[in-house]
């Protein structure tokens, strides 16, 4: 087995179909993937496990659930909880709305399914914010669920101005890497206007220079080069 195929069934257990197929048809296109991704996702600014449950809400928030889901599991495998996978899906709502949770349920039940922990089936019945959110706290069990019952009251209060500032502050997870995730959705849906004005947030929620650009980095792995287009552009430049 080459060393690209030897990489992603180290990080997914599996070789992916579409791993296989670069293989088969570009084995040197793949071996530079590899290297790519493999140097994007070490270590950096960001841990790798940062950087995984970052593309886990950045693709629930633009629907993309094959991504998603992959990086499910590498949040999982780098010690991700459950309620800290459940605040960066809930990040996603102020993107993409009911939809995005619709889509992040799915995270949640794979995360469980990782875990060996059975749970009621019935994403596929949900389709108000509010059954969702109440449906995450039933897969929860009995970690923690403050975050989503706040979150709850406050979509039913009709209150939006106070949901989106309670989503984003400090909880299980930062402030600065809620921003951080907010700063990667709109890298991934290349919409550059908005990326600086959160990159700009971000930096006042305490992100650093060298996070920002790891954040465009591993936007480019799950939504290509014009993702870091989008993200250069509102970096400060490194002299």
């Amino acid at each position: 087995m080459s060393e690209g195929l030897l990489y992603f069934k180290e990080v997914y257990d599996v070789v992916p179909g579409w791993v296989q197929k670069m293989h088969d048809y570009s084995p040197n296109a793949l071996d530079h993937y590899t290297n790519l991704r493999s140097n994007i996702m070490q270590e950096g600014a960001l841990t790798k496990k940062e950087k995984d449950i970052l593309l886990v809400g950045m693709n629930a928030a633009r629907l993309y659930e094959r991504s998603m889901v992959y990086h499910t599991k590498g949040a999982m495998d780098g010690g991700a909880t459950l309620p800290e996978l459940v605040e960066y899906l809930i990040v996603s709502y102020l993107y993409n709305g009911t939809k995005a949770l619709k889509t992040g349920i799915k995270s949640l039940e794979y995360a469980l399914e990782l875990k060996g922990i059975r749970y009621p089936e019935g994403s596929g019945h949900k389709e108000t914010t509010e059954e969702i959110l109440l449906y995450m706290i039933e897969l929860l069990g009995d970690e923690e669920t403050g975050f989503v019952s706040n979150v709850l009251k406050l979509v039913k209060s009709g209150d939006q101005n106070s949901l989106k500032d309670y989503i984003l502050s400090d909880s299980v997870v930062s402030k600065r890497l809620k921003h951080l995730l907010m700063t990667g959705i709109f890298i991934t849906e290349l919409k550059g206007k908005q990326v600086g004005e959160w990159m700009e947030v971000a930096r006042v929620n305490g992100a650093s220079e060298e996070q920002l650009a790891e954040v465009g980095l591993i936007c480019l792995l799950t939504a290509g080069i014009p993702a870091w287009f989008e993200a250069s552009d509102s970096l400060i430049e490194n002299k």
